[in-house]
């Protein structure tokens, strides 16, 4: 086995390892039922957010949310507080990510929010259940805090892993518990490989 073979076995492992000890708890069955009575309930929206690498994980949440039947948006943070905080509405649910908690832009977003939507509810997507952040959340999701397969410890790696598989967590239950079929799905999708294979079409790739 190469250097390299050796280093991706590692990986592989350490990231299997956090994401089997990623912590179940009764704020997974919160946080779904926020989704389904805010936006499946009374025509809200899941408005996801997060900074830097947390960020991109937080718009690809929301854009696989829209894709199987739950509106979502992305809405940047440092935008938010020129103008694109906007977006929110009043049945919108929040779903914060932040690896530390402790993330400035978020900290403020949750208080530009509060200033203007008292009532959203904020589900927080972290490696620190007891932070600040978590603590103005209705549901916590922790990652677990797993290391860092980085060997800086430092780049986000299996924390941003953790997040994707949370967030595939939410999305699949709602999708369950909703409902959400393969027709609807075929709604949604009209382009590509996924669009064909979910109207029952055989398309040979090319």
């Amino acid at each position: 086995m190469t250097d390299i073979q050796q280093s991706m076995r590692q990986i592989l492992d350490s990231e299997s390892r956090a994401i089997a000890s990623i912590p179940i708890t009764d704020d997974y069955d919160k946080a779904v039922d926020i989704i389904i009575r805010n936006v499946h309930g009374l025509n809200g929206k899941v408005v996801t957010s997060g900074m830097g690498k947390a960020g991109q994980i937080a718009m690809n949440i929301a854009t696989t949310f829209s894709s199987t039947g739950t509106p979502a948006v992305n809405l940047h943070p440092s935008e938010a507080q020129h103008g694109d905080l906007g977006v929110l509405q009043p049945n919108d649910v929040m779903l914060l990510i932040s690896n530390s908690g402790k993330t400035r832009e978020i900290i403020d977003l949750v208080h530009l929010t509060r200033n203007l939507y008292p009532q959203i509810p904020m589900i927080v997507i972290t490696g620190n259940p007891d932070s600040e952040l978590s603590s103005m959340a209705d549901a916590t999701l922790s990652t677990g805090g797993a290391p860092e397969v980085c060997p800086l410890g430092l780049t986000p790696t299996t924390s941003t892993t953790m997040m994707t598989v949370i967030g595939d967590v939410l999305v699949v239950n709602v999708m369950r518990l909703t409902g959400f079929t393969r027709e609807d799905y075929a709604k949604r999708h009209h382009g590509g490989y996924l669009g064909s294979v979910s109207r029952g079409e055989r398309t040979e790739e090319k």
